[in-house]
């Protein structure tokens, strides 16, 4: 777990950076790197999708997921969870938590850097991709909690959380997560990351955590469709 460990301590390093980097920066500079980090946001989804191998896995897998996540509400809970810690920061002016959370949540656990790193780390104890990881979300949260607030240091939790199950889970989900089951993953996942940076430039208010099962289900799909191309082979 110590990659894991490391992974945290850098978004929480970073984001403290960048929210006391924040201070006393005007609005309309705050605003300009807010579009800024809405466009690179929309890139790196882009650039992350291309590498799903199955169309109809992503179809599928998003189609559920929002099913799922529409009917147990996720977005709302976690808007609900955000405003509750808001109204302990309205003194300082901090809003869009919620925001913040789910945005770098996406950013630092949806990749195969990440599920890779620690498969390594849970499999064999080699922590070296999850360092080298470390290192990128220290730069990344520096430059999201400037421009979206506390919100992306919560998501510290997240990482650890989402991060530390697949460690500790590694023997049993290895099976499942081969190449093309990560390769999907990690697709859907930057699906969702081209809603959030829409959603920070303002082009759309898509409730992108209502989405947020179809990361897990896309190793499954993938899956049922290994096996049905078998059988039908």
């Amino acid at each position: 777990m110590i990659g894991v460990l490391v992974n945290v301590l850098t978004v929480l390093l970073g984001g403290s950076i960048g929210l006391l980097c924040r201070r006393g920066i005007p609005k309309k500079i705050t605003d300009a790197v807010m579009l800024g980090i809405g466009l690179c946001t929309v890139y790196i989804g882009i650039d992350g999708a291309l590498s799903g191998e199955n169309v109809l896995v992503t179809i599928i897998s998003m189609a559920l997921g929002a099913v799922i996540g529409t009917a147990a509400d996720i977005d709302g809970a976690i808007n609900r969870l955000g405003r509750s810690v808001e109204k302990r920061f309205a003194k300082n002016g901090e809003g869009g938590i919620a925001q913040g959370f789910v945005t770098a949540s996406l950013l630092f656990c949806v990749g195969a850097m990440t599920i890779v790193g620690s498969l390594n780390a849970g499999l064999t104890g080699d922590n070296e991709l999850l360092f080298t990881k470390s290192t990128l979300d220290l730069v990344s949260s520096m430059m999201l909690s400037a421009s979206l607030g506390f919100g992306v240091l919560l998501a510290a939790g997240f990482v650890f959380v989402f991060q530390g199950g697949i460690v500790l889970l590694s023997g049993l989900i290895a099976p499942l997560l081969n190449e093309a089951a990560i390769a999907n993953m990690t697709c859907v996942g930057s699906l969702m990351i081209i809603a959030i940076g829409l959603n920070i430039i303002g082009i759309t208010k898509i409730k992108v955590s209502d989405y947020s099962p179809a990361i897990f289900l896309a190793p499954i799909v993938t899956w049922v469709f290994a096996l049905a191309g078998g059988l039908l082979g």
